[in-house]
């Protein structure tokens, strides 16, 4: 899942800078935010990218309409979002607004899964481990919106 392979290296890597002196990146929290932001850069771009758009629309649940208009707007929403982690004065906003959408669009998961759908001509992930990893993703948003 390149979703949480990114959260994990992202944060990892930011808080190995801030202890090798990037004052900026010194601690779990600013870490956090950087992981998450990566997640989210690498999710965000997804929606546009041609290998993976015409499967994010048939993964929106049949009874919405627009799925090309919804997939192209959560894409935008998670590169702003992203770009908002990074930016102290927004982070805990950005943080708090991506969490929402990350528990508005959990149901496309559910939908996607459900119907047996494909990413990039590969299964999409199993509910039980899309559930536990998007425990997790909505978890780091809450602590960074609510964080130090």
């Amino acid at each position: 899942m390149a979703s949480l392979i990114a959260l994990v290296a992202g944060t990892t890597l930011a808080r190995l800078a801030g202890a090798a002196g990037v004052s900026a990146l010194d601690g779990w929290h600013p870490a956090l935010r950087v992981g998450l932001a990566l997640m989210f850069v690498v999710t965000g771009v997804a929606h546009f990218a041609p290998s993976h758009r015409a499967d994010m629309i048939m993964m929106v649940p049949p009874g919405l309409p627009r799925a090309d208009l919804l997939v192209t707007l959560t894409g935008v929403l998670e590169l702003v979002g992203a770009v908002g982690l990074l930016v102290p004065a927004t982070a805990r906003w950005a943080a708090a607004g991506l969490a929402l959408l990350m528990l508005a669009m959990f149901p496309a998961n559910v939908s996607a899964a459900r119907r047996g759908l494909t990413l990039a001509g590969r299964p999409v992930t199993p509910l039980g481990r899309r559930t536990a990893a998007q425990i997790l993703f909505v978890a780091v948003a809450v602590s960074i919106s609510f964080g130090p």
